[in-house]
């Protein structure tokens, strides 16, 4: 069975995708770019501001679906400059603690709406 996980407390989708979808155990969300679920625009700032504000995203849309930063398996950031990662990086580590998912890093020509962040996750629900 797959549900649509939605929140207000995250940015609607921009596009034709949903937040995140649950196929039974697995939650699967989309990728999140800084966008303030108030404002709808991104976040002033640089790399470290923004990627704060996309694990602020992704926290809401797990918590909406009864889960926690705890439950990612996977992560995918997408950098717009490879020369961001450490800041990307540092503010990583504040979020997620270890064991920490698996991820990748990809650095890609552009982002939506100018970002330079982009992360999509893997969460298995009831995962500690």
């Amino acid at each position: 069975m797959v549900t649509v996980i939605q929140t207000k407390e995250a940015p609607p989708a921009i596009g034709p995708y949903s937040q995140a979808i649950r196929c039974g155990e697995w939650l699967f969300l989309s990728g999140q770019i800084p966008l303030d679920p108030r404002t709808g625009n991104i976040v002033p700032g640089q790399a470290r501001e923004q990627t704060e504000q996309v694990l602020r995203n992704l926290t809401a849309i797990l918590t909406a679906a009864g889960c926690g930063l705890a439950s990612v398996v996977k992560t995918t950031v997408f950098l717009v400059d490879l020369a961001d990662f450490p800041d990307v990086n540092a503010v990583y580590q504040e979020f997620f603690k270890p064991p920490f998912p698996a991820r990748a890093t990809v650095q890609v020509a552009a982002l939506p709406r100018g970002a330079r962040v982009e992360i999509e996750a893997v969460a298995k629900a009831g995962a500690s």
